[in-house]
């Protein structure tokens, strides 16, 4: 799959939730769900998928080890069967996930919109209020 296939599924998505600038989300990579940043990506390596990056933030303290075991058991239950992946950012601590999404018949702007908010839901476990 190509680029084109990639930005014309960003216009798809951005047609689906209303964002009147798709050009705009192209060229930051980005949209905003929920008040959640998700940096999104196309990449030579695997050109039949695109990429979710959703950042959760950090860990509010004393929530570190539930949280822990919460991102075990959703990597090891959920997450295996969606081509998605819990962790943490070495750098700052936030929780990120990594969401593989192939670019296939089936997958648009409305599945594109609905895998979003799937994911942003799953917030809730890393102390979103």
């Amino acid at each position: 799959m190509s680029i084109h296939v990639y930005h014309g599924l960003i216009h798809q998505l951005c047609e689906a939730v209303g964002l009147p600038d798709a050009e705009g989300a192209i060229a930051r990579n980005a949209v905003e769900v929920d008040g959640f940043e998700v940096a999104m990506g196309h990449f030579d390596s695997d050109p039949e998928a695109m990429y979710l990056n959703f950042n959760f933030g950090v860990v509010s303290s004393g929530r570190s080890l539930r949280v822990f075991r919460l991102m075990l058991e959703a990597n090891l239950t959920i997450y295996a069967q969606d081509q998605a992946q819990l962790g943490l950012d070495t750098d700052s601590g936030a929780v990120l996930l990594i969401v593989r999404v192939p670019m296939c018949d089936g997958v648009d702007g409305s599945y594109l919109a609905d895998t979003l908010n799937h994911c942003v839901r799953r917030a809730d476990f890393a102390g979103r209020s």
